[in-house]
């Protein structure tokens, strides 16, 4: 049989209700819906670290951030940790990535295992940007989800009939500042889009360290971002229901308009591989690398275990194997993603990606039940208390029914962290009492045995991740950074251990 082929489009920021084939509320997203309504909608898939450059190096890796060295945007992917992509070219596959990188722009941090590839710099720029190829630097003309997708399509042209290949399309719409391409500006404009449900809520049960966070709407929210000062008439804490209805219309309004480009150029992917005749034997997954606050709680940004944050978009369409217009429940993390691709690609990730955290989820796109799939996600964010959000270094585990979060509020000397301690705290919700996570009762005495359990799969979860839970002013402090030799010896360990028990 020939081997499938495999298109990974990410987009950056991309909330799950910002799609219509989630039930957006705010826009309809038609070509992204196509490939839920052909495939599979994934609706438990998780992050384990809501910020860019960490989920890029755990979906190319299979690991958590303790492992591939990347635990905030101001850390680079330890080029010993092997990828999926580097196995995929030693099994001959052709292998691409365009569009954002965000994990280094020099020496081993440069993308590896792809036969060819452009990215942006850094976030990168939506308007004519500059890209880095293997040649160097060029400014592109145009706008970057345009480019990224002709340049993915052009590379599918240069191929090969008999090549089975594997492409990373990374969007970096709709990652702020949000300016939207010329031909989407008269969409939203009209001033009415709905407002979330918790849009003022107050935060009073959270704990200090969220309440703390610099992601407000009404307050955090500059000029930057909107592209305009706030009226006169707005300013003031009289006026601050009033400002922040007018900055979310506005913020909203580019947000979407980012994402319309990104669902029209999906749109051309997918014809392009039903014009070829690639679209029954090529899987096609579209994802965002994490969540985004849409106004939801009040706030905007990621970083938090909230799951309008934590939760990852992901639809999959592969005809030869996936049923049309199925959903998945089952929770997924993008550590996970690695193994799958080269499951699907028919090669085992035990043998071939050994440092792989994650399991192949193969059978749950076919429907399948898999009895001793794992019933809860774990989740780590390490960049405590950064200047620009202020959002606190936390863990905690999610399962179906309840969330338990631990904020201990040390940066260990991550780059980008504070070294301000904060004094720990823990928050705990009933997903089914109150889906929208409004009321902490991780003290309420009616709790104390859900909260107990909780710790328990907390800590059990961590032994099987092999990350080590917080522990005051005794907690190892690595020096986290790329090619770090305490960080590689950590990494040697966990590869004997992993081929000493297989």
């Amino acid at each position: 049989m020939t081997r499938p082929n495999l298109i990974f489009i990410m987009s950056d920021d991309h909330a799950a209700h910002a799609i219509s084939a989630y039930g957006s509320r705010v826009n309809h997203t038609p070509q992204l819906d196509r490939i839920a309504n052909e495939g599979v909608r994934m609706d438990a898939v998780y992050c384990t670290n809501s910020i860019c450059s960490p989920s890029r190096a755990t979906i190319l890796t299979g690991t958590y951030s303790h492992v591939n060295g990347v635990s905030s945007i101001w850390t680079e992917m330890d080029y010993r940790v092997p990828t999926f992509i580097e196995v995929l070219q030693q099994e001959d596959y052709r292998t691409a990535i365009f569009g954002k990188w965000h994990l280094g722009e020099h020496g081993g941090s440069l993308p590896r295992g792809f036969d060819a590839w452009k990215i942006l710099p850094g976030q990168g720029d939506y308007i004519d940007p500059e890209m880095i190829d293997p040649s160097g630097t060029a400014v592109m003309p145009g706008y970057a989800t345009d480019i990224i997708t002709d340049l993915s399509i052009d590379w599918m042209e240069s191929l090969d009939r008999d090549d089975a290949f594997c492409m990373l399309v990374h969007h970096k719409a709709p990652h702020r500042p949000w300016i939207p391409d010329e031909k989407h500006k008269h969409l939203y404009a009209d001033g009415d889009i709905p407002e979330p449900d918790t849009f003022f809520d107050d935060n009073a049960t959270r704990s200090k360290a969220v309440q703390g966070v610099h992601m407000t709407i009404a307050d955090d929210m500059g000029a930057d971002d909107l592209k305009e000062e706030v009226p006169e008439h707005l300013r003031g804490p009289e006026n601050r229901e009033a400002r922040m209805r007018w900055k979310y219309q506005i913020y909203m309004r580019d947000y979407l308009q980012c994402i319309q480009s990104i669902d029209d150029n999906v749109g051309r992917l997918l014809d392009y591989l039903e014009e070829k005749g690639l679209a029954e034997n090529t899987l096609v997954v579209y994802t965002s690398d994490q969540g985004f606050f849409l106004g939801d709680h009040g706030w905007f940004d990621k970083r938090l275990m909230f799951d309008q944050s934590l939760q990852m978009p992901m639809l999959v369409r592969w005809p030869a194997e996936i049923a049309a217009g199925s959903r998945c429940e089952a929770i997924i993390t993008n550590v996970d993603f690695a193994a799958t691709f080269l499951d699907v690609c028919g090669i085992d990730a035990a043998q071939a990606l050994p440092t792989s955290q994650g399991r192949s989820f193969r059978p749950l796109l076919r429907g399948e039940q898999v009895e001793d799939w794992p019933d809860a996600a774990y989740y780590r964010y390490w960049e405590h208390d950064d200047p620009i959000h202020a959002a606190p270094a936390h863990y905690g585990i999610r399962t179906g029914t309840h969330k338990l979060i631990y904020y201990y509020g040390a940066g260990l000397g991550v780059p980008g962290a504070s070294e301000r301690i904060l004094e720990p705290e823990w928050e705990l919700y009933d997903l089914v009492a109150d889906p929208a996570e409004l009321r902490n009762v991780a003290d309420e005495p009616a709790y104390a045995d859900v909260r107990a359990d909780l710790e328990r799969k907390l800590a059990e979860y961590q032994e099987r991740y092999k990350d080590i839970p917080y522990a005051g002013a005794e907690t190892p402090r690595p020096e986290w950074g790329p090619y770090d030799e305490q960080l590689f010896e950590m990494v040697e360990k966990y590869v004997a251990e992993i081929r000493g028990s297989s």
